[in-house]
């Protein structure tokens, strides 16, 4: 028997008729029905995700206060030439104008507050996201891992259903893809010295700047890459890819300075991205109240009831859990500061240091639980439940209350199990090793989880941006295919 070939070798070692090699091993007539089958199934992948979009858009849009804050300040970019809110009229910081820019764009093609045109114009930046993501696993593993990864990306509901929201995550979770998919090629070219590699670091840089723009938190691209495109290129290219690194961070950072010198004239403050708080320089925090609601929040829901409702509407005590309440002394001490609060429905500096009080009690007595058990229970709650925030009209936010709506918590319960197994497949992907430039990767979720451990409020939406490592780790998980040496 005559001795295999180093060709041959990685053919079978790959074990896909969907590379370029495997495919030279196959008659002619086998290759064009393998081709025009993949082919099938990428137009077909493709119909399914744009008509989901279209379902999602036409039948299920949602709209958030964010929704109405963002389109505001398009409207007077449009209108006044500011950056700024109504009611009463004044400069603002507490959103980063990436996607305000966006919408004043959309605005001035198919008309002001248009937020329709917005989500059908999100739709089809979705529908990029998941060729992004399609593309970045057929560089690195294969056409048939690509296929299988576009196919869950354009049917995962999670990251459709916001294509119909008029927030941030749906273009965000595009500069993610748009960046996993170019530093990837930006990478591979550093490494075999192609003259192309100014174009990928153009398109990686883009990619930054588009996430840092649309949201504070899109710095977490640019630390994940940056030392990405170092690590992965310093035993080829040492100084070369240390300098292309240096200069993405330049890039990425560059236009947050226009934006900080602006906010300094306005404000007279040093706020190089959005506050926290969400809140202008005028406006007066609710530090206590907030801090007392870090004290026993866990669940999404009361984000809701509770949070959101504080300063504005009155409050259920009924509606808050008992792990509120250390003692029946602090359960009337809460009940008694809830129902005076319920006589104004505002938070004043005297209500706000009274919650203070009982927070400042909670955590003396608790330390660990409010530093370590409720940070780590509210971002697996971020993680784990039913991904149905923005379909209220259809599934309550309470969904486990069988007795009250069997079929929607039904439904609620089958999202969580669909979430599940597609971080589980993801999880196994990285297990085994299987995904291209995975310390990258995982280095922007375990950034991610340090932010939303520090959040206050436990919103599902949070992980989203993740969620495009997720799709395509699972998608190469399920093919049982190994990565090429260059990604590894």
């Amino acid at each position: 028997m005559r001795p295999s070939s180093s060709k041959e070798k990685q053919i079978a070692s790959s074990g896909s008729a969907a590379r370029p090699g495997a495919m030279q091993a196959f008659p002619g007539s086998v290759q064009s029905a393998l081709r025009s089958k993949a082919m099938w199934s990428l137009i077909l992948a493709l119909a399914a995700g744009l008509t989901l979009r279209i379902v999602w858009v036409a039948c299920f849009q949602e709209f958030d206060d964010d929704s109405f804050v963002y389109a505001t300040i398009a409207k007077n970019l449009m209108v006044n030439h500011a950056y700024a809110l109504d009611n009463p009229f004044h400069l603002t910081l507490i959103r980063m104008p990436g996607y305000p820019v966006f919408m004043a764009v959309v605005f001035t093609f198919f008309g002001k507050m248009n937020y329709n045109a917005v989500c059908w114009v999100q739709a089809f930046i979705d529908m990029g996201t998941c060729l992004l993501l399609a593309g970045f696993v057929c560089d690195h593993v294969s056409r048939r891992a690509a296929l299988v990864t576009l196919w869950i990306a354009c049917l995962c509901p999670f990251t459709a259903n916001y294509a119909a929201i008029p927030m941030t995550e749906c273009p965000e979770i595009f500069f993610v893809a748009l960046g996993m998919f170019a530093a990837g090629r930006l990478i591979q070219s550093i490494n075999m010295q192609r003259r192309r590699r100014w174009a990928w670091f153009a398109l990686t840089a883009a990619a930054l700047i588009g996430a840092i723009g649309m949201r504070p938190d899109g710095v977490l691209l640019a630390g994940a890459i940056v030392p990405a495109i170092w690590w992965y290129t310093k035993k080829t290219a040492p100084k070369q890819g240390l300098r292309i690194a240096a200069a993405c961070a330049l890039l990425a950072g560059l236009p947050l300075v226009p934006w900080t010198i602006r906010n300094y004239r306005a404000y007279h403050v040093f706020q190089p991205l959005a506050p926290r708080s969400a809140m202008d320089p005028i406006e007066q925090p609710l530090e206590g109240f907030n801090l007392w609601f870090t004290t026993w929040e866990v669940d999404f829901v009361s984000v809701g009831e509770i949070w959101w409702r504080g300063d504005s509407d009155p409050l259920d005590i009924r509606l808050i859990p008992s792990r509120a309440f250390d003692t029946p002394e602090e359960y009337q001490q809460t009940a008694q500061l809830i129902t005076e609060y319920n006589d104004v429905c505002t938070i004043t500096p005297e209500f706000d240091a009274r919650f203070r009080a009982l927070a400042e009690q909670r955590i003396h007595r608790h330390p660990m639980r409010q530093y370590v058990e409720l940070p780590a229970a509210r971002l697996a709650d971020m993680w784990f439940r039913p991904r149905i925030e923005y379909l209220n009209d259809a599934i309550p936010e309470r969904w486990w209350e069988w007795s009250k709506h069997p079929q929607k918590t039904l439904i609620a319960a089958a999202y969580a199990l669909l979430n599940l197994l597609l971080l589980a497949c993801a999880a196994v992907g990285f297990a085994r090793r299987r995904v291209p430039f995975a310390a990258m990767l995982l280095l922007y979720v375990l950034l991610r989880c340090m932010v939303l451990w520090q959040m206050p409020n436990a919103e599902p939406r949070y992980t989203l941006e993740a969620f495009p490592m997720a799709i395509a780790a699972a998608g190469i998980a399920v093919t049982r295919q190994q990565i090429s040496k260059s990604a590894s």
